[in-house]
């Protein structure tokens, strides 16, 4: 209880630098304000600070008494392309922009944990590594840090990341053992065929008919060809054709997502999406271009990990109710820092309907309510002394 009692100690601080965050969004890796803050304080803290990776990550070292284990804890930083319609008086101050999916919340509470940590470096066992990564918004920020080595220089031996989560009011936590999120890909499908007037379609190859029997298709795969008691899901999100009403195009482009929970759905998913593409556009005379990129894998929980996070929240919320079930379709490229790494990632419910603060992630209203961070706080910060103290018994 000591570290919720300091954790509830820096709440007005925690809450103090949400709202500036939360206030001052930005967009992908030029999340240049935000990472400023973020290296200037944990410089002040005396850690040893690496700037510039994926642009404007931020990288802090914490050591304790000794070099090993080694701890990566990651927070995100980055908005969202929405304009706020919250009218709280922290408000987004930049037009167009807004932290509508609560990384303003996570770089406050790494920011907290790490200032709490700081304070205990004489009996912190081992060594974290505190990552406040941009880009987490679909522009491969993790992806880019750990290509520019986030993962070296020390390497990590655990990882762990959490998420305030709307869908859930405070006291809420999820920590599912194995499969908590899924991987996300990305595809363009380019139909070509042979365009011509709409009033004379015997003389056209029709890439619009032919898109449409593909997008009936595609839902087959869920339905008919994964195990029923698996996931995935396949959306055609987007669809770009033609210029006017009269006219037959010659191209179709379709785009949209992937996402599946393991590696043999995911395979599975991706053959049966090339062939009925392929096989539909050869029947309609179509020509077809798949384009099918990776954009996040699963985001699965060590399952030690996961219990002895659990363990940590029923000390520090005994009041608070645990979903070892929770998964969501929801993709988190945080998947790539803990992909060869045991790793645990952790939802905290943040909504409170009473005071309206259930607006769903990515809404223009979204808000938190901010009981939920010295919780966070103090989750992070005692799960990270514990799983130092006892690396041994987690190998």
């Amino acid at each position: 209880m000591s570290l919720l009692s300091e954790a509830v100690a820096l709440k007005d601080e925690t809450i103090q630098l949400r709202r500036d965050f939360h206030a001052h969004p930005e967009l992908g890796l030029d999340v240049h304000r935000t990472a400023g803050i973020v290296a200037e304080k944990l410089e002040a803290l005396g850690l040893e600070v690496t700037t510039g990776l994926a642009k404007t990550g931020v990288v802090g070292i914490l050591r304790g008494k000794s070099d090993t284990p080694i701890l990566l804890m990651r927070f995100d930083m980055d908005a969202l392309p929405i304009q706020e319609e919250t009218n709280v008086s922290y408000a987004s101050e930049n037009p167009g922009k807004m932290h509508a999916c609560g990384h303003d919340s996570h770089t406050a509470v790494g920011l907290s944990v790490a200032k709490l940590l700081s304070d205990k470096i004489q009996d912190l066992e081992g060594t974290i590594k505190f990552v406040f990564q941009p880009g987490e918004e679909g522009a491969g920020g993790a992806e880019k840090m750990v290509a520019e080595g986030v993962l070296e220089n020390p390497k990590p031996d655990y990882s762990i990341g959490m998420h305030v989560w709307n869908d859930k009011p405070v006291g809420w936590y999820a920590l599912k053992p194995g499969p908590t999120m899924a991987g996300a890909q990305i595809f363009t499908v380019k139909l070509t065929g042979k365009g011509g007037h709409g009033a004379a379609p015997h003389q056209t190859v029709d890439p619009v008919v032919t898109a449409a029997y593909i997008i009936t298709t595609l839902q087959t795969i869920t339905s008919r060809n994964v195990n029923p008691l698996e996931s995935a899901v396949v959306t055609v999100g987007r669809v770009a054709a033609g210029t006017a009403f009269n006219i037959i195009p010659q191209d179709v482009i379709l785009e949209g997502t992937i996402r599946t929970f393991t590696p043999e759905v995911t395979s599975k998913v991706n053959q049966r999406f090339s062939e009925i593409v392929t096989s539909l556009s050869a029947a309609m005379n179509c020509q077809a271009e798949i384009d099918l990129q990776q954009v996040t894998y699963p985001v699965s929980n060590d399952p030690v990990l996961a219990n002895l996070m659990k363990g940590v929240i029923e000390d520090i919320h005994p009041e608070g109710k645990i979903d070892l079930n929770h998964q969501t379709m929801g993709s988190e490229d945080f998947s790539f820092m803990m992909n060869n790494i045991p790793g645990c990632f952790v939802f905290i419910g943040s909504a409170n309907p009473d005071k309206g603060l259930n607006y769903p992630h990515h809404h223009p209203k979204f808000n938190i309510d901010e009981a939920c961070l010295p919780y966070a706080v103090a989750i992070m910060a005692q799960s990270a002394v514990d799983i130092l103290r006892l690396d041994p018994k987690l190998k």
